[in-house]
């Protein structure tokens, strides 16, 4: 029998004399990276949540370090999985929009996506020898060239779009009623799914079936000679609040409805991660397998959501928005039962992922991230003066949230000034200290204000009216954005 050290020896060997540069040794962890979708701060165990059953993620975060300062680059959905994928924050390609729904009007639809000049971390883990899977929710393009078997993706089981219903039972027969009817353009929660490129009759529950999906390619990659990248996307628990009834009835104590349902949907992608991580043991790879779990950004608050002890939720600017839960874990390698607080960004996944399988972005691609496996290992700082911003375009004004160190300062819509926070001591933004601090927040801006005049015209919006309102409203406005008051 291979042994699992032969195995990726002879991988290796061959990827040197036929790929070069790649991997001389093959010491290269495979990654398993999950995303969850809407999750708040506070809706699993290891980050004190106490009504959301969560023991298979507590039990990696336990083995693994928690990293209670998580961010990820955008408080929406696309932009914050682009970003990821690019190693790029999604205003400097034109991506700080969600894609608009194929049910939206837009006649553009097909043509839009994570622009194609963009490597992605999937194609450079697939260049250097990975076998790539992706499971799941994608949003980043529903065309060929934005499709992810061409974006780096040997496997794609999912739905190309922001969400989907649950239940095959409830949106198949509304998309067949439709079809018959002659519709041509479907709202993107009832299309069936796909298996790269082809139409596929699901009958499990969504969270299910994809979880069954991710244990088949974990099984089907062990077999081989080559590391993998797993990026398993669920959709969960971003609505439709839609859940089984036999997860229903293990929260039966949570008397509002919406939460309810809301932590029976948690509680369906934790089972799915216990049997990931069954199928890993099984097969001998889990002490060869980084895993990585966060949510693509902060909690819906009126779905069901609770981000406490941060500020707001999905589409804010400050932490509730852009601050998530998230750990890593790899046993033996990564240290167990550790809290690293210094920030981590999910653009950071792509140069350190890389770093991981001992290759590198191609040279044009400008990754903003850092690598932080070494400082993460260490329990040091990884971005030490490096900022984390967070910028939201709405209703005529740039939001912004920027972090540095210690520091997080905030504008939000008409308000005059600036507002400053020690999130260390503060991590609920209530006590502003701008006045204490004037030269903190007059650098803080500037960086800001110089990194965002490299931005890009959005290449879509989410709605028509989004795209005229930013015409009507003269966006960006970065003279009245960043505007501090305070003398120069």
């Amino acid at each position: 029998m291979t042994t699992c050290s032969n195995r990726r020896s002879l991988a290796a060997l061959s990827l040197v004399l036929l790929f070069a540069p790649a991997a001389s040794g093959d010491d290269r962890p495979n990654v398993v990276l999950i995303f969850c979708d809407d999750l708040g701060y506070a809706d699993v165990g290891f980050n004190g949540g106490k009504d959301v059953k969560t023991p298979n993620l507590d039990a990696l975060a336990a083995g693994g370090t928690i990293c209670s300062s998580g961010y990820v680059a955008h408080p929406f959905c696309g932009p914050s999985r682009m970003a990821l994928m690019a190693g790029r924050y999604p205003h400097l390609f034109g991506g700080p929009y969600n894609l608009p729904n194929a049910g939206a009007g837009i006649d553009q639809y097909n043509a839009l996506g994570l622009p194609v000049g963009e490597a992605t971390l999937a194609a450079t883990l697939q260049k250097a020898g990975y076998r790539t899977g992706a499971v799941g929710k994608w949003h980043m393009g529903v065309s060929a060239p934005y499709h992810p078997n061409a974006r780096g993706f040997d496997e794609f089981y999912g739905f190309l779009g922001g969400g989907h219903m649950y239940f095959p039972e409830r949106y198949r027969p509304i998309y067949e009623r439709q079809k018959a009817n002659g519709t041509e353009v479907f709202n993107e929660y009832i299309v069936p799914l796909e298996r790269n490129g082809e139409e596929v009759v699901e009958t499990e529950y969504l969270t299910d079936a994809l979880s069954r999906e991710a244990v088949q390619f974990v099984e089907e990659s062990a077999d081989g000679d080559a590391p993998f990248f797993l990026y398993l996307s669920y959709n969960a628990p971003h609505t439709p609040l839609e859940a089984k009834e036999e997860d229903l009835a293990l929260f039966e104590q949570i008397r509002n409805e919406k939460r309810r349902t809301y932590a029976a949907m948690v509680y369906a992608v934790d089972r799915g991660v216990g049997e990931l991580v069954d199928a890993l043991k099984a097969r001998d790879e889990l002490e060869d397998t980084l895993i990585v779990f966060l949510s693509d950004n902060g909690g819906k608050l009126g779905a069901g959501a609770d981000n406490t002890p941060l500020k707001q939720g999905k589409g804010s600017v400050y932490e509730g928005g852009v601050r998530v839960p998230m750990f890593w874990s790899q046993p033996g390698t990564v240290p167990a039962g550790r809290v690293y607080e210094h920030p981590v960004s999910a653009i950071d996944f792509y140069p350190t992922f890389a770093g991981l399988a001992q290759t590198e972005a191609p040279e044009d691609q400008a990754l903003e991230g850092v690598d932080v496996w070494d400082a993460l290992l260490a329990g040091r700082p990884a971005r030490d003066g490096d900022p984390i911003y967070a910028v939201r375009y709405y209703r005529g004004f740039g939001n912004v949230g920027i972090r540095r160190g210690p520091w997080k300062i905030v504008k939000v819509g008409s308000q005059s000034g600036w507002q400053l926070f020690d999130v260390t001591r503060d991590v609920g933004e209530t006590k502003d200290v701008s006045a204490d601090h004037p030269e903190v927040v007059k650098s803080l801006v500037a960086e800001a204000e110089t990194w965002s005049r490299s931005h890009v015209k959005p290449l879509w919006f989410h709605t028509e009216k989004a795209g005229q309102d930013w015409e009507e409203t003269d966006m960006p406005n970065y003279n009245r954005t960043f505007s501090t008051g305070l003398p120069r």
